[in-house]
């Protein structure tokens, strides 16, 4: 969620419905974003850059720590090893 005046942003587990303000300007919290994946999902990282890459079949975005597309159901090919 982020303070739309400073820019400040935070992640809390919100509910629907509930209105959320900044402690500190006491303004209204403006949702920016979702931290995925939502369950049924067997990957435990959130949905940011360093926990993604792409699904060669469907070419939908997938979490790096599960071996099977949770979009198109289909074994993604193994990830490269960085080389030192």
């Amino acid at each position: 969620m982020r303070t739309p005046s400073t820019g400040r942003e935070i992640i809390i587990e919100a509910e629907p419905g509930e209105i959320y303000v900044d402690r500190e300007t006491g303004e209204q919290l403006e949702v920016v974003g979702l931290v995925l994946p939502l369950p049924p999902n067997p990957s435990k990282l959130p949905w940011s850059v360093e926990n993604l890459r792409y699904c060669n079949w469907c070419d939908e975005l997938a979490p790096i720590d599960v071996n099977d597309c949770p979009t198109c159901g289909r074994r993604m090919t193994p990830l490269e090893r960085p080389t030192a």
